[in-house]
């Protein structure tokens, strides 16, 4: 139990007032005071939940399915000596540390969706929706991340590259400006909005301590015209999911409620109560789910979904963009650049994207993103796949790969991989060169462990070069 939880009484008085009867307080008061069960999604970009089973097993871990996310478990570990954020398959992407609510929001997104060609996260820091999407969009289509603290855009780049996510572009930007900018151009939208937290209060002792009703109106205004901006960036026939990690009906229901009075009848609620087995003991009279932490065990979180069935008039405005610091390659060089890729690293162009230069950058764009270049600003698209280097006099490479478009393109399979003992992949992750116990080859390599790839480096004589990035070393307690 945590013994330095504290609800405050008017929001327990809060609770009690608009909680459903077959609900008790006592049980929502117990459940809030217990730690949360840690909880891991599978990144079937990477793996198979069927594989990654089996390395569990291996390695002692049981798991636990999570109801409604076929690649979310709750996790327990024999051996907790090193943090699970430190251990091999987390630091190569085979899954991410996701609490098992937070995994609703993406279930509830696809469920019966046939069309997920473009598609916008709002509020996508640290990026655990964001990597759920792009696994379940198979990397295809295009998937605009957007995170309005530039502090947080940094995180959500690392692990979107760690998950080998390349459909993705990164956006810095207070979301309201999406229904403006791109009125009708998703297919599909998620705005897990910025909320009072009230849910999370199991794993954030102090999530509270901040806490009255006046900020919740604030709030409550604030999500309200994101979910307006995303209604007019939406697609007539899309479908939008909010959410949130907090419990009163101001920052739930009363949001989704304003946006089908704003637009009425171009608004219809999608019920979600089979939208995994016992969901109907957290459904609301719409149709939304309403989950208090005593239900499932889990953290507080609610989950709606709507349907666009009309064009609504969007909001007009004036943009000024600068200039697109990209041009798009010609044939001559894509040929050059996926000949080189395949015979240096045994790697090949995915067929979604689209090759763009930067000065000497060459980077992976997807497709589907294209149409978007002119009309919004973006952080990043896609991954950095290469630096172009000075052409030599003995045809030499003619390009220095990067680890992200590794990270991203290959896997466990490359007939190129080199895969390390554990003694040199925790020096490898330590940012030092190692020495396999191999013939020395030559050139760049695609370096492993245990069948997954963690990174590129060099032959240097008779030793790797590491390629890893100086923010993604770790110096002490691996795996």
């Amino acid at each position: 139990m945590h013994p330095n939880i504290k609800l405050p009484e008017a929001f327990l008085q809060l609770v009690e007032s608009t909680m459903p009867s077959h609900l008790s307080m006592t049980d929502f008061i117990a459940a809030c005071q217990r730690p949360l069960r840690r909880s891991i999604r599978i990144n079937t970009l990477k793996i198979s939940v069927a594989d990654f089973e089996i390395i569990a097993m291996q390695k002692k871990w049981s798991l636990s399915p999570v109801p409604w996310c076929n690649e979310g478990f709750w996790i327990e570990r024999e051996d907790d000596s090193v943090p699970l954020g430190n251990t091999a398959e987390h630091l190569s992407g085979l899954f991410y540390i996701q609490e098992a609510s937070s995994m609703l929001p993406v279930t509830a997104l696809v469920k019966d969706n046939n069309e997920m060609n473009v598609v916008l996260d709002m509020a996508a820091a640290p990026g655990s929706k964001t990597t759920q999407i792009a696994a379940l969009m198979k990397n295809s289509g295009a998937l605009v991340a957007n995170e309005y603290a530039a502090s947080r855009v940094k995180v959500l780049s690392a692990n979107v590259q760690r998950c080998g996510v390349y459909n993705t572009a990164l956006t810095n930007f207070d979301a309201r400006v999406f229904g403006a900018w791109l009125p009708e151009q998703f297919d599909t939208i998620l705005l897990d909005a910025p909320c009072s937290g009230e849910g999370t209060i199991r794993k954030d002792p102090d999530a509270m301590s901040n806490w009255d009703l006046d900020s919740i109106c604030d709030i409550a205004s604030t999500q309200k015209d994101l979910i307006e901006s995303a209604f007019h960036a939406l697609k007539p026939g899309g479908t939008l999911v909010y959410s949130t990690c907090t419990l009163n009906l101001q920052e739930n229901q009363e949001v989704c409620l304003h946006l089908k009075e704003t637009f009425s009848e171009a608004v219809e609620f999608i019920a979600l109560g089979d939208l995994f087995e016992n969901a109907e003991q957290a459904l609301t009279e719409h149709g939304f789910l309403h989950i208090y932490p005593q239900i499932f065990d889990s953290e507080g979180f609610f989950v709606a979904k709507l349907k666009k069935v009309s064009s609504v008039p969007p909001p007009e405005v004036l943009k000024r963009l600068g200039k697109f610091p990209f041009e798009k390659a010609n044939n001559k060089l894509i040929e050059q650049i996926s000949n080189e890729l395949n015979q240096t690293l045994a790697l090949n162009l995915p067929s979604s994207s689209e090759l763009w230069i930067r000065d000497k950058e060459v980077w992976l764009f997807p497709s589907a993103m294209t149409n978007m270049i002119g009309e919004l600003r973006f952080s990043r698209i896609g991954i950095k796949l290469a630096e172009t280097l000075k052409a030599s006099k003995k045809s030499g490479p003619m390009f220095r790969w990067q680890h992200e478009a590794v990270m991203a393109l290959a896997d466990g399979n490359n007939s190129l991989l080199i895969d390390l003992s554990i003694e040199d992949a925790r020096e490898w992750f330590m940012g030092r060169d190692i020495r396999p116990d191999i013939t020395p080859g030559s050139g760049e390599v695609i370096v492993g462990f245990s069948g997954a790839v963690i990174g590129l480096g060099k032959w240097v004589g008779n030793r790797i070069k590491n390629g890893l990035p100086r923010e993604l070393v770790r110096d002490k307690n691996l795996f």
